[in-house]
């Protein structure tokens, strides 16, 4: 059996290739955040949410979830506007199953939504 080869675009050390993932971490929040309306959106969002959770006064581990559930926004936001990207790159074209991935990553930002929302509401309703 023949060893599979590696992608000359992988680096060979392990500081060099963390380097470089950070590098490429940075550049892509920087393009969801000048080319994703929706992701500049949640940021602020989520900035607001994150300076009330830490300034209530609610126990450690219900800022946790609060903080959790709050940064799952913006990965599924981050993950629905690659997604979205892919397929478009694949194809302007419409076409069924292009528009079934496109429609399914958005579902899994309405379904993270949706446990902000009930997350949020659990602590702040149930102090």
């Amino acid at each position: 059996m023949t060893k599979p080869q590696e992608s000359p675009l992988k680096s060979k050390t392990e500081l060099k290739r963390v380097y470089r993932a950070t590098l490429n971490s940075l550049a892509g929040l920087k393009a969801a955040w000048c080319h994703e309306a929706a992701f500049r959106d949640l940021s602020i969002l989520a900035l607001v949410l994150l300076i009330i959770a830490f300034v209530i006064d609610i126990t450690s581990l219900s800022r946790i979830m609060l903080v959790a559930s709050t940064l799952a926004i913006l990965v599924v936001e981050l993950f629905n506007s690659a997604i979205e990207a892919a397929v478009d790159h694949t194809s302007l074209e419409l076409h069924p199953l292009a528009k079934r991935a496109k429609d399914m990553a958005s579902a899994a930002q309405l379904v993270c939504l949706l446990n902000l929302v009930l997350v949020w509401a659990m602590v702040l309703l149930g102090k």
